[in-house]
């Protein structure tokens, strides 16, 4: 028998061994895994978002297995968001995109060498099957921009929802131009569909969320970017052999922010941040909100703030109580008696303890006092240089 027979014998037998294995212990590490993924109880060290519920953050983490949420883009932002809320659990991921995984898309956190080739949204339903079985999956593999698709895009977005024909919970825009968002933006407004929008800028080195609740914040056409503003085709902008947002880190820091501030909305912990920006270049983190702006071009979002404030209007407005000032027990005061402190101010602070020099918007919970003893002095008889046995015969004599 030559070498090639030899070698060839023995990797028949290594994938004999292999079938069997698998035969073997495949279905029992399934079902297992099942087992442990499908019960989402405290006893279950499986179980996602039990700390928040063990640290008193939430009072039911187990609600975010009834939610849905629809994930426009699946790249280097959005596959790790996708991945992120796999592993907490959601109850039913919708999944966008149209591109196919190329070996160019391995400087992200998720896809790997041997899915190239797939569409981003099939490689991705793959390996988010694996990682939580639990978890619905609808994806769809086409351009939202185009009409059908767009038509189809909103029927899902309005429709799509695990727990019956209502909407989902809620919409994330992982894209990485703006007419897919001002499409996304187009989509939601005309729906009232909650959405949260983020990117990560060309150089790579900053990125932003943006929360976008229809008539109530600023839409996305409100102020938009100025390619957008001017109609200017933003392949324009590209720049030869550079490719935008191309590093993990970058794109796993906006891809925190996203989910964060996702289960913050869905499981109402916490301050929902409506805008919140990173530049990693400072370690500048900027956060505000906008109002939605009255002149917006997008008639649906005139709609909607339209509703929005009809729907202020019929609250009912808050009793302001009048805070009636105390009169005097003395009005009159013939000897002229004051109260004051013997104590200087500056006395008072060294009393306080040193304040450290901190940033703007910190401050300390509490300060040392620094000790004093019978004489004035700051230092202690340790530090005078008393010895043990004089102290603990001190001790004895009180």
């Amino acid at each position: 028998m030559s070498n090639t027979d030899k070698l060839q014998a023995r990797v028949n037998e290594l994938e004999a061994e292999l079938a069997q294995y698998r035969q073997q212990y495949g279905g029992v590490c399934r079902e297992k895994i099942t087992e442990m993924s499908s019960e989402v109880v405290d006893s279950n060290p499986y179980s996602r978002l039990m700390a928040l519920k063990r640290m008193g953050i939430v009072d039911n983490y187990e609600r975010i297995r009834d939610y849905t949420v629809a994930i426009v883009g699946v790249g280097g932002v959005g596959s790790v968001t996708a991945e992120m809320l796999t592993r907490c659990g959601i109850g039913k991921l919708l999944l966008f995109d149209y591109d196919k995984v190329e070996l160019a898309n391995m400087n992200r956190l998720f896809f790997q060498p041997h899915q190239a080739g797939l569409s981003k949204v099939e490689a991705a339903e793959k390996t988010l099957r694996n990682i939580n079985p639990d978890v619905e999956f609808e994806v769809h593999n086409y351009n939202i921009t185009t009409m059908d698709n767009f038509d189809h895009f909103m029927n899902r977005i309005s429709h799509g929802h695990l727990r019956g024909d209502k909407p989902v919970d809620l919409v994330l825009s992982c894209v990485d131009n703006f007419e897919a968002r001002m499409a996304i933006n187009t989509a939601c407004n005309e729906l009232g569909q909650t959405w949260i929008e983020s990117g990560v800028s060309e150089n790579a080195v900053s990125g932003h969320i943006q929360v976008i609740k229809p008539g109530e914040t600023s839409c996305f056409a409100c102020a938009p970017p100025l390619v957008v503003a001017t109609h200017t085709d933003e392949k324009t902008l590209k720049r030869e052999g550079v490719c935008a947002a191309s590093l993990p880190t970058t794109m796993g820091i906006v891809a925190g922010f996203l989910v964060q501030n996702c289960l913050k909305y869905l499981l109402e912990f916490g301050e929902v941040s409506f805008y919140l920006g990173y530049n990693a270049l400072q370690d500048f983190f900027p956060k505000m909100s906008m109002k939605p702006n009255p002149s917006c071009d997008d008639r649906y979002c005139a709609k909607q703030q339209k509703a929005f404030q009809e729907q202020e209007a019929l609250k009912p407005k808050p009793v302001v109580e009048e805070v009636k000032e105390e009169e005097a027990l003395h009005d009159e005061n013939p000897f002229f008696i004051e109260v004051v402190s013997e104590t200087t101010e500056e006395e008072l602070q060294a009393a306080e303890g040193e304040q450290p020099d901190l940033v703007a918007g910190v401050k300390v919970a509490y300060t040392v006092k620094q000790p004093v003893d019978e004489g004035g002095d700051s230092t202690t008889g340790a530090e005078a240089g008393t010895s043990l046995d004089d102290l603990m015969a001190q001790m004895k004599n009180l």
